[in-house]
């Protein structure tokens, strides 16, 4: 078993224009302070980090490792959340997912695809250079706005979906895998992937690709009414990142899992601050722990009431205190009697 590293922090909810949160060195300091050891940084936030500069050149990435380092601070990932989504978007929400690209491939489409894609092969060089082992994105949708088949789908629409999806993302495996960078797709409604079912209706269609794998963030599998402790025994060996952010459920007379167009504070299931939601987060790090997973308890901070500093500051020793410190022996080794094979056979009368 291993020990998970952490405390570390996920930046795009900080990330501003602001001090401390307007550059990577000020908003370093800040979470350094807070008790975090690691961040993931938010890619497409250009006064944080420079996605393509960190591609292209090495000294730029040594020099930002070291510069965190003196902080007592390493990257836990790079985050492509917004890039990855364009790499697949229905039609549907075309004007508002615009807004996530430059405005020279706004209105168009197939640029604003082609723009993603080199996003996505950036942050796998990125990710290299970084010396990073994963990577966490979204895959995009064009299944989503069918998820609920009324009216009824047309027949091989869903098929026709995931073969897409597949189609534009193998190659971006492909890249990753060149660059020994897994890619965590982060399982979440909006997404074709959004849960286990999906997450293999593609892994199917990519060949069981190796980089193909999983960001675990519980809060939307409480909101989806999935058990998200036996997720982990399932896809266990895929989880490659991990959101660590809380959520309640509370359905009532008037509402439930589809939140009748609410906003946040008034849906039966929202996002909370660690430790004000429902997340049995002593049940999913002794799973991980158990199933031996490397990486970081990364917290996302989205919480309908909190403050975002005051969920920050909770946050840091709040994921310190759940992980668990593995052991290194079995607690009952003094009790044991060596390897003796001929008593084995006696005490079971055989031999």
């Amino acid at each position: 078993m291993k020990t998970i590293k952490g405390p570390g922090i996920f930046l795009a909810q900080f990330a501003s224009d602001t001090a401390p949160f307007n550059s990577l060195e000020s908003i370093a300091d800040w979470a350094a302070g807070l008790g975090y050891k690691g961040i993931q940084i938010p890619s497409w936030a250009g006064q944080l980090f420079d996605l393509e500069k960190a591609a292209t050149s090495q000294t730029y990435c040594d020099e930002i490792k070291g510069m965190l380092a003196d902080k007592g601070l390493e990257i836990t990932e790079l985050s492509t959340h917004l890039q990855g989504q364009l790499v697949a978007v229905h039609p549907a929400f075309d004007a508002q997912f615009d807004g996530f690209a430059p405005a020279s491939v706004h209105g168009n489409p197939d640029a604003r695809q082609e723009w993603a894609v080199q996003q996505m092969k950036f942050a796998a060089k990125a990710s290299a250079n970084l010396g990073l082992a994963a990577h966490a994105s979204f895959s995009g949708a064009f299944a989503w706005p069918y998820f609920y088949p009324w009216p009824a789908r047309p027949a091989g629409l869903v098929e026709d979906a995931f073969d897409e999806l597949a189609r534009r993302w193998k190659p971006i495996l492909d890249v990753f895998d060149e660059n020994g960078v897994d890619v965590a797709y982060e399982i979440h409604p909006g997404e074709d992937l959004h849960d286990g079912v999906t997450f293999e209706m593609f892994l199917e269609r990519v060949g069981n690709h190796p980089r193909a794998n999983i960001l675990y963030d519980p809060s939307h599998f409480v909101l989806q009414q999935l058990d998200y402790l036996a997720f982990i025994d399932i896809y266990h060996e895929r989880i490659k990142c991990f959101h660590v952010k809380d959520a309640e459920f509370r359905p009532n007379g008037r509402s439930g899992v589809y939140g009748g167009y609410q906003s946040w504070v008034d849906r039966p299931g929202r996002f909370r601050s660690l430790g004000d939601g429902q997340v049995d987060f002593p049940g999913i790090f002794s799973k991980m722990a158990a199933n031996d997973f490397t990486g970081w308890a990364v917290l996302e901070w989205e919480c309908a009431l909190k403050h975002p500093e005051v969920g920050a500051a909770e946050g840091a020793p709040f994921i310190d205190r759940h992980i668990i410190k593995v052991t290194e022996h079995a607690f009952d080794d003094f009790a044991a009697g060596g390897a003796d094979r001929a008593l084995n056979a006696r005490l079971m009368g055989i031999g």
